[in-house]
């Protein structure tokens, strides 16, 4: 007989967390603490830097869940792959035109913040549905080939498309999807429906692109962590903490990454309510400080309110990015190195 473990990681900006349960061959339980420095150029190596510190036997887990902030800093950053759009003809502005929600009305010196995706890849196919999900004008694909052609020089790694009422009929961004698969299965490609499915065209618009401009990164990221933890004869389903609170499975995970955008400060939050249980107090202040930004949320009537909506870049002088995705409700600010002086 050995010792039986559940696991949990967390990958912050500065370091990697490990939280882990204990449990002996005569059922004695105990809860383990270890952390060590996040290591930024191969993000799993302060997994296994951490395993290997507090001697944990791979094959002996039987419980494996992992946060992170790899996304949100990709994000914050700009560090994510080269992305493309294709949408309905004429609808590439959507993105550019965005929302006249100016932080700074009055403010004649306000510029808006920049689309991710640049005009010249933002691409148009014929074909449109409805709102009531109809088909309206029949899908012309016959312009993907040119329009992968012109990808592929410049280098686009990853292709988000969303077409017009989508989240009602997606029968039309499906096949545009797979076609684009077997034109270039070099390149990501993912639509809007798999993971929105509401309407408003820019918000669902800005969350394909923003998802696809990380897709890359983490599915490198966790087919790295994947492999790696089945050498090391780690044998069970590795679970993903999402920014609702709740967790979900590496496959799924690795298709939608942006609903891993704030696991990290999500699963901090969690552990507010469930504290918040045991206390027997229901208002509380949740304030989770790291290396590179802190977190505070409140925990209102023994519950987290979850958003479902989250915005990228959002300050007193930046409208953002819209998500449409699940997030808790978190307020975030960086930190910064005050002036100095004589």
């Amino acid at each position: 007989m050995a010792d039986k473990f559940r696991v949990s990681i967390d990958i912050g900006g500065t370091f990697t967390d490990l939280v882990y349960f204990k449990i002996s061959p005569s059922g004695e339980k105990s809860i383990h603490i270890a952390k060590t420095d996040t290591t930024p150029s191969n993000f799993e190596q302060g997994i296994f830097n951490l395993i290997a510190k507090e001697q944990i036997d791979l094959s002996h887990v039987d419980y494996f869940c992992h946060g992170s902030t790899i996304i949100i800093n990709a994000l914050t950053e700009k560090k994510g792959a080269k992305t493309a759009l294709i949408t309905t003809h004429g609808f590439k502005d959507v993105l550019e035109i965005a929302r006249g929600n100016r932080p700074d009305f009055f403010n004649l010196d306000y510029v808006k913040p920049p689309a991710l995706v640049p005009r010249y890849l933002r691409k148009e196919v014929i074909g449109r549905m409805s709102y009531q999900g109809k088909e309206l004008i029949p899908l012309d694909l016959s312009c993907l080939p040119t329009i992968i052609k012109e990808f592929e020089k410049e280098d686009v790694e990853s292709i988000a498309v969303c077409l017009l009422n989508s989240y009602t009929n997606p029968s039309h961004e499906i096949a545009v999807v797979e076609e684009i698969k077997k034109l270039a299965p070099q390149i990501q490609c993912m639509g809007s429906y798999q993971i929105s499915r509401e309407w408003r065209e820019y918000e669902r618009m800005s969350t394909v692109a923003f998802c696809s401009y990380v897709r890359p990164i983490a599915q490198k990221y966790l087919n790295n962590l994947d492999h790696k933890l089945a050498e090391k004869n780690y044998k069970n389903a590795l679970f993903l903490m999402q920014s609702n609170c709740g967790v979900d499975t590496l496959s799924n995970s690795k298709e939608t990454p942006i609903t891993t955008v704030e696991s990290g400060p999500a699963s901090g939050m969690w552990a507010v309510q469930e504290l918040s249980r045991l206390l027997g107090e229901k208002n509380l202040i949740g304030l989770d400080i790291g290396g590179t930004t802190a977190k505070c949320s409140l925990l209102k009537d023994g519950h987290i309110k979850i958003n479902s909506d989250y915005y990228i870049d959002k300050n007193e002088k930046c409208a953002g990015y819209p998500l449409i995705i699940p997030v808790v409700d978190i307020l975030e600010i960086g930190f910064f190195s005050p002036k100095k002086t004589r």
